[in-house]
């Protein structure tokens, strides 16, 4: 065997791909056991194969991708029987994996008895037709399983519209008919008997598939607006923390990091936490204190995967860009992962996206009690300034919040004021907003060394006084 000109890959590895081109995954089958006709059909949990385009990177990258869809598969409440990958330097342009592959594809749907394949990418109109009319069962890809994912946990006004917007724009041109539904006239026959539009309005009219695209395009305009809307009462609320001089912390991370349950531990925040991915769509703000005595927002928002839908992050974008617009990201991993750099990577992707590159970064390792100490060792010496903890026991809970706390932006102007005992409603302010560096009682009044932001520094005005 010889070694690849380019590559020094040896020749015989392409020789074995080919061969074994469409793999199963082992490990993979979620399947129940011990369940009667009767329990499973009152589930009704679609049986689903996936199949994947190992392209680039390692064997282990590309059986990550597919765990990682079969989760997602799980978390829509889909039982997987299979995981299929073939090795093909890009997917095809006609059926996403190699045409004579299908039949393969299809041997494998038939015997497991599979209703459904998933596709770990994002299929064109016409793959998906193709691969629908030749596996003969419904086809989806990943895009349209996040969205499903979405559809299935979003709670508030503002996040049902923004998922039905992404799906909208997803499924405009991907719109299709069977049989006669794709020429179904809307207009008139012209014949009596009141058929039709009457006189003037009969004809060919539109196709029942142009009627759809129509109302679609109509819906989509006025999410849009409603979107709007909501984001200018978000945009008013955030411009009333910045008046008030509240910093803000988003925790931002990848789906099922532990983002909710670092909230809940820093915050008591009661969030709901779930072994799910995307268990949080709708994003919760809770009020927290310093040691110092200032106050500061923690919000948790909407987790990150690989290959983010770009239809989400433009819905979602008047959310995510509370992490745009926050003082200190506290950017949570999952150290149990397989692959915790790679989920750093697509979280960075999309923070880029959305303008938040450049708000300062506190990375936090979570799941200590589950990582092993190799992987650990690992991430310590890779991330240094890293903070460790478990949001789970409660390991390392006490350093993140001194973490955090020397990170929030300190007040600008430092001054000294003596403030009468019947203004006490600004001395609460004082150490709410700002930082009391010395505190001492006198006949008239208490007399502060305080840094307050600039707002609070007129307030103070009439009673500072000079440097001793």
């Amino acid at each position: 065997m010889t070694d690849h000109p380019v590559t020094g890959i040896d020749t015989g590895e392409f020789e074995l791909e080919e061969r074994h081109a469409l793999r199963r995954v082992a490990g993979l089958s979620t399947e129940l056991a011990d369940i009667t006709e009767v329990e499973y059909r009152q589930l009704r949990l679609e049986r689903v194969v996936l199949v994947g385009v190992w392209t680039d990177g390692t064997s282990a990258d590309a059986d990550n991708s597919l765990t990682e869809l079969a989760a997602l598969a799980q978390t829509a409440g889909s039982v997987v029987l299979e995981g299929l990958i073939q090795r093909r330097t890009r997917p095809d342009a006609a059926t996403f994996i190699g045409r004579g592959k299908v039949g393969e594809l299809r041997a494998v749907v038939e015997s497991s008895g599979a209703d459904t394949v998933i596709c770990d990418g994002e299929l064109s109109p016409g793959q998906l037709r193709t691969l629908e009319s030749q596996t003969r069962v419904k086809v989806i890809d990943r895009t349209a399983l996040i969205l499903d994912i979405f559809a299935q946990h979003a709670k508030s006004r503002e996040g049902k519209a923004q998922v039905e917007l992404a799906q909208l724009q997803y499924f405009l041109p991907r719109l299709r008919g069977w049989g006669e539904a794709l020429s179904r006239q809307a207009g008139g026959s012209g014949r009596g008997g009141g058929a039709g539009g009457g006189v003037g309005l009969r004809g060919p009219g539109e196709t029942k598939i142009e009627t759809d695209r129509r109302r679609i395009r109509t819906r989509i305009s006025k999410l849009k607006r409603d979107i709007a809307a909501m984001r200018r009462i978000r945009e008013t609320k955030r411009a009333g923390r910045r008046r008030n001089a509240v910093p803000s912390v988003a925790i931002a991370g990848y789906t099922n990091a532990g983002k909710s349950s670092l909230l809940n531990r820093l915050t008591g925040a009661g969030v709901l936490v779930e072994d799910a991915l995307f268990a949080t769509l709708d994003p919760t703000t809770r009020r927290s204190r310093a040691a110092d005595g200032r106050e500061y927002t923690l919000s948790d928002t909407v987790g990150f995967v690989r290959h983010l839908p770009h239809q989400l992050v433009e819905a979602f974008r008047s959310t995510l860009e509370e992490v745009a617009d926050s003082d200190l990201v506290v950017h949570v991993v999952d150290g149990a992962h397989p692959d915790p750099e790679e989920q750093v990577r697509a979280v960075h992707e999309v923070l880029t996206e959305v303008g938040a590159e450049r708000v300062p970064e506190l990375l936090v390792v979570n799941k200590l009690d589950a990582a092993d100490e190799e992987t650990l060792l690992r991430l310590k010496r890779q991330w240094p300034d890293a903070v460790f903890v478990s949001a789970r026991t409660g390991a390392g809970i006490d350093e993140l919040r001194v973490a955090i706390e020397s990170r929030l932006p300190r007040p600008a102007v430092e001054l000294l004021a003596r403030v009468p005992y019947d203004r006490g409603d600004l001395v609460a302010r004082v150490h709410n907003r700002g930082e009391v560096l010395e505190s001492s009682h006198g006949e008239v009044g208490t007399l502060m060394r305080v840094r307050v932001d600039p707002v609070l520094a007129v307030e103070l005005s009439p009673y500072r006084e000079s440097e001793p």
